[in-house]
């Protein structure tokens, strides 16, 4: 027989929606964005639209958040509890969320543009404007020369680092100036990694330009991609970034921080790590090729995710589209449902981003090219916030060291 109450205190065992929401001071997208993470567990009630949920996992998460009265956006510091207050995005079963907007169903038709026009909830003139393009200074023309041959986010960190100098409005506090700021910056981030001059041309048609000239199919390919990967509420990048904003930085300088931290072969390495497994899988027998991965314990780039237990939606959404438009099916379809049947693990958006640069004939490094093309809206949509906040980012460690020596 199933308690619903704790006899010894008279608590109750479950909760619903509602009333778990009122609990923890959240709303109901971010406790569905807690059960997607494993952080409340849920159980199916008679009504099969409603659920109800763990109240002991309610109880924990209170317990684990600053105490009750403190009216700072941080409020504490502990690995899966929310650290700070954002209006920008969350995450959920179905994907991410931009600003309420599902950002799978926002990418089957929408542009890079419009989703940071989103994310930053620009309201006013249009900060893509096609004479909205970035200032290049003499010394940034011969940064953009001399690295060349570099790295392409090691250019563009290079290009960036003199870029708020050169631009006379790159410390405007209005709305509208941030947003054309951060228009500037996604248009210096792309031509400095692309090895091109800043355009006005929407990102997925700059890139298709570069990388996949005449492939109209390509083009809606990188589009979509894009809209996908602009932002993912606070990962490292971010979290990075807003801290790095938090001291008084602008946007350009703030954008570093992102790109360092994606550089990070945790984060933004993983892309080439799902690139090389893809050329593997693609140079022989893709079912030979899995079986000796699993049978070795290798591990597996480009599947699992710590937030997506049942599958990231964003690859699920992208590897239909590139088998629509002509991938290879070893590498979209039959190799992940063989790693999958195999390791319970599913393909998530970083393997997808390998199948679409291995299908345009790209080399391996390009994923984090796009991504860090990509992310630069959603790092701006948290620049743009910590700033308006105007507050400092300092948490707290928690001391587990040794007990001060005791005077005899």
């Amino acid at each position: 027989m199933i308690k619903l109450i704790n006899m010894e205190n008279s608590e109750p065992l479950y909760l619903s929606a509602r009333e778990a929401a009122s609990e923890l001071s959240i709303s109901p997208a971010t406790l569905y964005a807690y059960v997607s993470r494993g952080l409340v567990r849920s159980e199916p009630t008679g009504d099969s639209r409603a659920k109800r949920y763990r109240a002991d996992d309610i109880r924990a998460l209170k317990s684990r958040r600053a105490p009750p009265g403190e009216n700072r956006p941080m409020r504490g510091f502990d690995t899966d509890v929310p650290v700070l207050d954002s209006e920008i995005s969350t995450i959920t079963e179905d994907g991410p969320l931009y600003r309420g907007v599902d950002a799978v169903a926002l990418s089957e038709a929408a542009s890079l543009e419009h989703t940071a026009t989103l994310l930053w909830n620009a309201t006013g003139s249009d900060p893509f404007a096609r004479s909205n393009l970035p200032v290049i200074s003499p010394a940034m023309r011969a940064v953009m020369e001399a690295t060349r041959h570099e790295a392409p986010l090691a250019r563009a960190i290079s290009v960036l680092a003199l870029a708020s100098d050169a631009d006379p409005k790159s410390y405007n506090r209005s709305s509208d100036g941030r947003a054309q700021i951060g228009a500037r910056i996604i248009r210096l981030v792309a031509a400095s990694i692309l090895g091109t001059e800043p355009s006005a041309d929407p990102l997925h048609k700059q890139i298709a330009r570069a990388w996949a000239p005449g492939n109209a199919a390509a083009e809606d390919l990188f589009r979509r991609a894009l809209v996908l990967l602009a932002d993912h509420e606070l990962n490292a990048s971010t979290f990075t970034l807003r801290c790095a904003v938090s001291t008084g930085l602008n946007l350009y300088d703030a954008v570093i921080a992102g790109l360092v931290a994606l550089k990070g072969p945790k984060h933004g390495g993983a892309g080439p790590l799902a690139a090389y497994m893809v050329q593997s899988l693609a140079e022989g027998d893709v079912a030979a090729k899995v079986r000796k991965r699993v049978a070795l314990g290798e591990r597996i780039p480009g599947f699992g995710h710590t937030i997506y237990k049942h599958g990231d939606p964003r690859a699920q959404s992208l590897l239909p589209a590139l088998v629509k438009a002509g991938a290879d099916k070893r590498l979209a379809v039959e190799a992940p449902a063989l790693i999958t049947e195999a390791t319970g693990l599913y393909p998530n958006i970083d393997y997808a981003l390998a199948v679409l640069m291995r299908m345009q004939g790209l080399g391996i490094g390009c994923e984090t090219s796009i991504f860090a093309m990509a992310r630069t809206a959603g790092w701006i949509a948290h620049g743009i916030e910590q700033l308006r906040t105007g507050t400092l980012i300092r948490p707290r460690a928690r001391y587990v060291g040794p007990s001060p020596a005791r005077s005899r």
